[in-house]
């Protein structure tokens, strides 16, 4: 890394986490005592089990809540949650609508959720879900061909474990989403999001990439309106982000963080995890292997068009893990994704 980092471990329940998201709420931070705190999301089990907070403490302590919340009927119904982005006073949390590393796609895994953050500060928080049945799905997928983005194709191992796979088992169990998956679909990873000052969210994808191995966003509109049945999300457009990928490497979104000076920060790396048996990198090699990489860029495009530029602002090598991060108070934060703990990375003195 290029600057002198202070390392904090924290545990959750054994867990490790995903995302890093500034509380604002002054009434969650004094229940908590916290002169500062973050949203974090835990990778594994159901959404209501999965977010807590990390908190300083005004002497300086570090210590971690684990927030059980209420999902009502959808309570055990959900996993893996990966992204976390505030937008009018709500907590959103988004599932990878994803699957595990040799496939297929699990529909427990296409959700969105949210609640209130002020309502953290008493006892039982409610948390509202949707799970959307794929529709997330087809709207990216539809975005991508739309955009004109050149992906990089799957491989033949990729598309039979994720996309036939699925739509097989949809199909033999009778279930409604089995035609919301094409024959051509790619499956879609989402590991970051961030909404825009219009009320759109930036979905930032781990997977899938450019045929020129660059991270890919896509815009969505109307996230809010699922809730009440109103709606459901509709894609505005799909972004390259360009200049911040290697030669010969793969790299997809990792976390993404709205600035507040109008830009948005973004963690870049792998496109899957080494040593698990992952179909992608079975099929991908070189999305594997791939560092941890802080860039930034400004929204929207300019000028507009189907690709983003952005700039390096840190290498964080050599990890390859970094999933989340922020800027508050002068000092810039990492949150990694460890096997059973959470470590905080501080940057305390930014540079430039």
């Amino acid at each position: 890394m290029t600057c002198p980092t202070r390392t904090v471990e924290l545990a959750v329940a054994g867990n490790e986490a995903s995302d890093l998201l500034p509380v604002h709420a002054r009434e969650v931070l004094a229940a908590h005592g916290a002169r500062r705190a973050f949203w974090t999301v835990l990778d594994e089990g159901s959404v209501e089990h999965c977010l807590a907070l990390l908190v300083e403490r005004h002497d300086g302590e570090w210590q971690t809540h684990h927030m059980w919340m209420d999902a009502g009927t959808e309570n055990g119904r959900t996993e893996d949650g990966e992204a976390l982005a505030r937008h009018d006073g709500w907590i959103y949390v988004f599932g990878s609508h994803f699957g595990s590393k040799r496939g297929p796609l699990r529909p427990r895994r296409a959700f969105v959720a949210r609640f209130r953050e002020a309502e953290a500060a008493g006892p039982l928080l409610r948390l509202h879900v949707v799970r959307n049945q794929f529709r997330l799905h087809r709207a990216v997928n539809d975005a991508l061909v739309a955009a004109g983005i050149a992906v990089l194709p799957p491989g033949e191992r990729v598309r039979h474990r994720f996309i036939a796979a699925t739509r097989d088992r949809g199909i033999a169990r009778a279930k409604s989403w089995a035609g919301r998956l094409g024959a051509e679909d790619l499956p879609v990873n989402v590991e970051a999001a961030a909404f825009t000052p219009a009320g759109t969210v930036l979905l930032g994808l781990r997977f899938p990439v450019t045929d020129r191995g660059e991270p890919i966003l896509v815009e969505l509109a109307d996230v809010a309106g699922m809730f009440d049945r109103r709606s459901w999300p509709h894609a505005v457009g799909a972004y390259a982000l360009t200049g911040v990928t290697r030669p010969g490497e793969l790299t997809g979104f990792r976390a993404l963080s709205a600035r507040d000076d109008g830009g948005y920060d973004a963690v870049v790396g792998s496109i899957d995890a080494l040593g698990k048996r992952s179909v992608l990198l079975d099929d991908h090699p070189a999305g594997g292997d791939v560092t941890s990489r802080h860039v930034r860029f400004r929204w929207p495009p300019a000028p507009a068009g189907a690709s983003v530029a952005g700039d390096l602002v840190a290498d964080l090598a050599p990890l390859h893990n970094v999933e989340g991060l922020t800027e508050l108070d002068g000092a810039r934060y990492y949150v990694t994704d460890e096997d059973h703990r959470v470590a905080l990375l501080i940057m305390s003195e930014l540079p430039g």
